[in-house]
C-alpha cells in the first residue's frame, strides 16, 4: 500500500484540479462579460467597488471575479516605520471594506496601466486615484494595484491583488501614469 499513496496524491490532486474549473464557471451572465478578456476584469474589479454613499455594491459580482483562495492585501508602512501587509479573502474584502465603502462613497479609477503575459498567467500594475465622489477635484488617495490573473482556458480569474498608496516618499512612477490597454 505505501507504494500506491504517491499515486493516490496524485489522482485526488488531478480530480480536485478538473473539478475546481466546473464548479467554478457557474455563473451569471453579467459576470461572464466581465471575465473573457483582461480589460473585462480589470474594468470589473474598479466598477464593482465604486458608487455613491448609501449605494449597494454587487458583492456577488465582485466575489465571481476571484478564484476560491485569492487574496486581496493592503500594503504600506506601519506607525513603527516598517511596512507590513494584511491579507485578506475576497470574503473578507466584503466584510471588512464593504460597509465603509457604500457609507462613504467611494469611486476608484485606473489611471494607467502595464501588464504583461506568460502563458496563462497575467501580472497587471494599475496605477488608481480614489475619491469620495465623481465631483472631488482631487482624489484622496492613489496608488497601484498589483493584480495577478489566471486563464483557465475559459475565463480570467484574479488570483491577487496587492497594493500600496502613494506617499511622498512614494510616488507613482510617470511609466504607470496615462498609459491604457
Amino acid at each position: 500500500m505505501p507504494h500506491h499513496v504517491p499515486f493516490l496524491r496524485v489522482a485526488v490532486a488531478a480530480m480536485a484540479l478538473a473539478a475546481s474549473p466546473a464548479m467554478m464557471t457557474a455563473q451569471s451572465t453579467e459576470l461572464s462579460a466581465d471575465v473573457r478578456t483582461v480589460d473585462g476584469m480589470i474594468a470589473a474589479l474598479y466598477d464593482v467597488i465604486s458608487g455613491p454613499a448609501g449605494q449597494a455594491r454587487n458583492w456577488d459580482r465582485f466575489r465571481g471575479l476571484f478564484a476560491p483562495e485569492a487574496r486581496l492585501i493592503p500594503t504600506g508602512p506601519r506607525a513603527d516605520g516598517t511596512h507590513g501587509y494584511r491579507a485578506m479573502s475576497a470574503e473578507q474584502y466584503v466584510t471588512t471594506a464593504g460597509a465603509s465603502l457604500e457609507r462613504d462613497g467611494f469611486f476608484e479609477s485606473e489611471l494607467g496601466r502595464m501588464s504583461e503575459t506568460f502563458g496563462n498567467i497575467v501580472h497587471v500594475f494599475s496605477a488608481y486615484d480614489s475619491k469620495r465622489t465623481l465631483q472631488d477635484k482631487a482624489p484622496f488617495a492613489r496608488g497601484i494595484n498589483s493584480i495577478q490573473l489566471l486563464n483557465d482556458g475559459k475565463r480570467y480569474w484574479i488570483l491577487n491583488v496587492v497594493w500600496d498608496s502613494e506617499r511622498p516618499d512614494n510616488p507613482i512612477p510617470s511609466k504607470y501614469l496615462n498609459r491604457k490597454p
